[in-house]
């Protein structure tokens, strides 16, 4: 029999990585974006809060530390946009109709559509240098975040993706899998031994409401969640160092305290948990736009879950005893000693950030870790 899931990590409490950007990092990215700062001097800022982002993870008893997602401006960018190039990013506001970020109260937000006019091609280590200098900070273990394989083609669509660069899908595809064949590589050569994936689309997709858009741009919304994307990742975790915990987030949308879908893991249960090759998987689980825990009882024994039950979005801090009572009734379909609790997602996937204060943040991240501690010890 497979042997039960070790938890370190992922450790009993956790959180997914993004942090809110203090005022004087934004303030210096938005000074670096007009030119009235140098690039050495943005990251003399960002090395400061890199610093502090450390020290703050460490005060409140967490044991993954990550760099806040300090460096990027939007979680995938940096490694597609700087990381391969060719690839461009931007707001479309034609697209609000259909394809949106939207809040409790109704508001929405047009969605980052990335755009390829180049071939992507892996060139050096692009998150390397940021693993180094995190690790050097810190005694506890340093989480590196990466997104997911499928999210360009997924934002993007066939239109939005260069028929000169890239005359079919397969030579896209390929691009993208040996970037991240030679990205794990490097980071295991650098000492990584975490790594989460950020993945958006199966979450997104199983919201059977996202399938008419993407019928309307060529694509089959179905076929892309049970086929297409579960074998990209696949192929793109594949031969990947044994050395590396491999994590995958799961998200239904994150930016600026809004979201982007709903729907529970019902219809891809099987394939998330028994066909994609990762280790543990981080789940939103905050509000009931995720679903219930039943799809947990499809979850292999060498795997484990992390439970997003307190939400990164809102302000309000979450009941101790009502997060003990969510976490008995997720054991109902899974061992306790598979499961560990988190936020749902990051606190700002996107530079803004959501909208909480920093205080805020702090009570929810030491709140993760007070009832990891009272449930597990």
């Amino acid at each position: 029999m497979t042997a039960i899931a070790p938890h370190d990590p992922p450790f009993r409490a956790e959180h997914v990585g993004s942090l809110l950007r203090p005022p004087e990092l934004l303030q210096a990215r938005n000074a670096a974006a007009a030119g009235t700062i140098a690039p050495i001097d943005l990251k003399r800022v960002e090395d400061e809060s890199i610093r502090r982002a450390v020290a703050f993870q460490e005060s409140v008893g967490l044991r993954s530390i990550t760099d806040g997602e300090y460096r990027r401006d939007v979680f995938y960018a940096d490694f597609y946009c700087r990381g391969l190039g060719g690839v461009t990013i931007a707001y479309d506001p034609a697209a609000v109709d259909e394809q949106y970020f939207i809040d409790r109260e109704g508001h929405k937000l047009p969605i980052i559509v990335p755009r390829v006019h180049e071939r992507m091609r892996w060139r050096q280590p692009i998150h390397v240098n940021d693993f180094t200098f995190l690790s050097g900070l810190t005694r506890q273990t340093p989480k590196l975040t990466m997104p997911s394989p499928t999210i360009i083609h997924f934002r993007a669509g066939r239109a939005n993706i260069s028929k000169d660069a890239y005359p079919d899908l397969d030579l896209f595809w390929e691009d993208i899998v040996d970037a991240f064949h030679k990205e794990f590589d490097a980071l295991a050569a650098a000492g990584c031994r975490y790594v989460q994936i950020d993945e958006t689309t199966l979450a997104s997709l199983s919201d059977q409401r996202s399938w008419e858009p993407m019928r309307k741009r060529g694509d089959d919304g179905r076929k892309l969640l049970l086929e297409t994307y579960p074998r990209i990742m696949n192929r793109a975790f594949a031969g990947r160092p044994r050395s590396i915990h491999l994590a995958m987030h799961l998200c239904r949308g994150n930016n600026q305290s809004h979201w982007s879908a709903e729907g529970g893991y019902d219809l891809i249960a099987d394939i998330l948990f028994n066909q994609i090759d990762v280790d543990s998987y981080f789940l939103e689980y905050d509000t009931p736009r995720a679903g219930s825990f039943e799809p947990l009882r499809l979850v292999p024994r060498n795997k484990s879950v992390v439970l997003g039950l307190v939400s990164s979005k809102f302000p309000e801090l979450e009941s101790k005893d009502a997060l003990k009572r969510r976490i008995d009734e997720a054991a109902k379909y899974i061992e306790l000693d598979r499961l560990a609790i988190s936020p749902q997602c990051g606190f700002a996937s996107t530079a803004p950030g959501n909208r909480i204060t920093p205080a805020q943040q702090e009570a929810k991240l030491r709140l993760v870790v007070e009832v990891a501690r009272e449930i597990w010890g």
